[in-house]
């Protein structure tokens, strides 16, 4: 291996952090105040180039901006005029101003409104406090990096736990769901199914890579019990649910079954 892929290799063999998209998110929403400071007090050379930057930057956005807006495209009309034209204008075409859409808008639109097809389109946030309780550790208690997870989990059949030095995010075994209330809409009943993996919590990207259950959560669940076959036959293994309910607070999980 070459000696200045090290960080590659570990990222490999050990993964990145478990709040690596919370802290590149707030990164990246922290930019703008960097760049205010830059501007305001770079003088001479420095801010001469800087300008330079900003201001390409800049053209790249309005070019970006204006390729994402609605265009006039002209489209010649095939109508006979309602009006007699002299000899001089026949040869013209009747120019039209037709409304189109680019291809990036109408990907927006439609992945707009492809997250309301599900039955809890928007759910109420929780707090970090909520989520978490903070463990003293340390030989005076004064250690504070630990986390308690008092919301539901799911954690896969392989899962193993870090050494205690190294575990940062602990999700009690009391608190732990393996198989959900499905019910299926067309069919109209409901079914005891285990749950193969947490595929998005609505809350934070933090709480889908912890699996934690709450109200909107989509999961994955194992519906080979239910019978279900695609057009060319085969058996439908996994699908996708939303959680229904607040399993902290009724004690069992509830999801409806995403068609």
């Amino acid at each position: 291996m070459p000696q200045n892929e090290y960080m590659e290799k570990h990222r490999k063999e050990h993964g990145r952090r478990l709040d690596h998209e919370e802290r590149t998110r707030k990164r990246e929403a922290r930019e703008a105040h960097s760049i205010s400071k830059k501007a305001t007090n770079l003088r001479g050379f420095k801010a001469k180039m800087f300008q330079q930057e900003r201001h390409k930057h800049k053209i790249q956005m309005r070019k970006q901006i204006k390729a994402l807006e609605e265009k006039n495209v002209k489209s010649a009309g095939d109508k006979e005029p309602s009006n007699p034209l002299p000899s001089y204008l026949l040869d013209r075409n009747n120019p039209q101003q037709a409304k189109q859409l680019s291809s990036a808008i109408k990907n927006r639109r439609s992945e707009k409104s492809a997250r309301f097809n599900v039955p809890i389109p928007k759910v109420s946030g929780i707090s970090e406090e909520d989520m978490f309780k903070v463990l003293k550790t340390g030989k005076r208690r004064h250690k504070a990096w630990k986390r308690m997870v008092t919301k539901p989990t799911f954690v896969g059949p392989d899962f193993t736990r870090r050494m205690v030095k190294f575990e940062r995010f602990i999700r009690p075994m009391g608190l732990r769901y393996k198989k959900a209330h499905v019910t299926h809409p067309e069919l109209n009943v409901t079914v005891q199914l285990p749950i193969i993996s947490v595929k998005k919590n609505p809350h934070s990207q933090l709480n889908t890579q912890l699996g934690v259950l709450t109200k909107g959560t989509i999961i994955e669940v194992n519906v080979s019990e239910l019978g279900l076959t695609t057009a060319g036959g085969k058996v439908v293994w996994g699908r996708y649910a939303q959680v229904t309910n607040n399993p902290d607070m009724d004690g069992c999980l509830n999801a409806v079954l995403l068609t």
